[in-house]
């Protein structure tokens, strides 16, 4: 995410804070290398103008000229200025668990708005709603058993009429069944177009004017940059939506889409995709999102992400453990499978401060990685597994062979789990109560 720019805006920055006095001619400089990079991320050319001119006059105030760390200033300045152009303040959604809440999802095909649906209902499940998913999207193929089985994934209800291409038909139905049941909220699903149509806008326009919905999210494909920015454009002015969803944002180094589109439409971006998983959904947070392009981290996002997938009781046990230095192979697993609930480690890595691109470059742990340790510990005796010391030559043969991984692969875990276990003998549990970590 970001990542072509995080590394721009660090060397640019870097030889700013650098110098210890600072020029008008110093800040020009590095407003053309910034700039060049934005407009490099697809960032609209009219909102890189006006940004580049509003940071340009307040970088080069006497305030700024005269501190004692200019260079810092203008990297405050820059931020607090890519915050508002994000969006002043994150969106807040407020559903009601007292009545039917309706979002109904809207954008062009393959932008991913059948997935989106999925991800939202799960969202808010976690928030104590009872949410369905209703298939209106009835001219993509599969579209409907799509829905359906991603519905039967979450244990989720799915609305659908196959037989059926009133749309608003469908939505009458799923409303009726909605409000005779136990549920409190309904996604939405619609069709797509490749291009903006009056058949899909007026197909729209009435699923509107029925269901008044609480909320109406255009579904962007972050990867298609200003594209994205100019279709969001478009379907604001004709349909009026109250934020944007943006998918594959995992995917997007450069970050054009996310930085123009709120100044663009004046509609926020509220929610983005960060990967495959259902689970992979987070609230647009503007000033979270400045941290992390500029390489200061997002802990706020990193500690909401372990409050929602690490067990509580597990991690208090666990930090009793490593206050008594009794941390074994099977607390490795236990923690090493709860940490990957919370998404691949190099993007929660990514969400620490100080740890830019370039110092997780040598860190590839995939998924392939993990299974090799997996199958490893899997293969170890529950006995080994306790006091790891017990294994030797021949039972680290048998433990190769048995996890199908190399003597030197096996060995490698144990001198790996052996330091780890030193550094919390020295650490004696002083700053791990009521917490949990990643035993690597």
């Amino acid at each position: 995410m970001f990542n072509k720019l995080t590394e721009r805006f660090d060397s640019i920055f870097k030889k700013l804070k650098g110098r210890g006095k600072l020029s008008e001619k110093n800040v020009k400089e590095s407003m053309r290398e910034i700039r060049r990079a934005l407009l490099e991320a697809d960032v609209n050319f009219k909102i890189t103008r006006d940004f580049i001119s509003t940071v340009t006059k307040k970088a080069i105030g006497t305030e700024v000229m005269k501190s004692i760390t200019p260079g810092q200033q203008v990297v405050k300045i820059f931020h607090d200025e890519l915050k508002d152009l994000m969006g002043a303040n994150s969106f807040k959604v407020k559903l009601h668990d007292n009545r039917l809440n309706k979002i109904l999802l809207v954008g062009l095909q393959g932008s991913g708005k059948t997935t989106s649906c999925a991800k939202l209902a799960n969202f808010f499940r976690k928030q104590s709603l009872d949410p369905a998913l209703v298939a209106c999207d009835v001219y993509r193929p599969a579209a409907i058993q799509q829905l359906h089985v991603l519905g039967k994934e979450l244990n989720i209800p799915v609305f659908s009429d196959e037989k059926s291409k009133n749309v608003t038909k469908i939505a009458k139905m799923a409303v009726k069944q909605a409000e005779n049941s136990d549920l409190n909220l309904l996604v939405f699903d619609t069709a797509g177009r490749l291009h903006i149509d009056k058949k899909l806008m007026k197909e729209l326009s009435n699923l509107k004017k029925y269901l008044k919905p609480d909320y109406i999210f255009f579904v962007a494909d972050a990867m298609t940059g200003q594209d994205a920015v100019n279709v969001a454009k478009e379907f604001n002015g004709q349909l009026e939506f109250d934020g944007v969803l943006l998918t594959k944002m995992d995917s997007d180094a450069r970050g054009g889409a996310a930085l123009s589109i709120k100044a663009v439409t004046n509609k926020p971006v509220a929610f983005v995709g960060t990967g495959e998983k259902i689970s992979d959904l987070e609230e647009f947070h503007p000033n979270r999102m400045a941290d992390r392009i500029l390489g200061m981290g997002d802990i706020l996002s990193l500690v909401e992400k372990a409050e929602q997938t690490i067990d509580a009781e597990e991690a208090e046990k666990l930090a009793t453990k490593l206050k008594k230095n009794r941390f074994t192979f099977s607390d490795f697993l236990s923690q090493l499978h709860q940490i990957q609930k919370m998404g691949p480690l190099d993007q929660l890595l990514g969400m620490m401060p100080g740890m830019n691109n370039k110092a997780l470059k040598g860190l590839k742990v995939n998924d392939k990685d993990i299974k090799h340790i997996e199958a490893i510990i899997y293969s170890m005796t529950s006995q080994e597994r306790e006091k790891p010391k017990i294994i030797k030559g021949s039972r680290r043969k048998r433990i190769a062979e048995g996890s199908g991984t190399s003597i030197q692969q096996v060995n490698r875990l144990l001198k790996q789990f052996s330091q780890m276990k030193k550094m919390m003998k020295k650490m004696n549990g002083s700053k791990l109560s009521n917490s949990s970590m990643l035993p690597f």
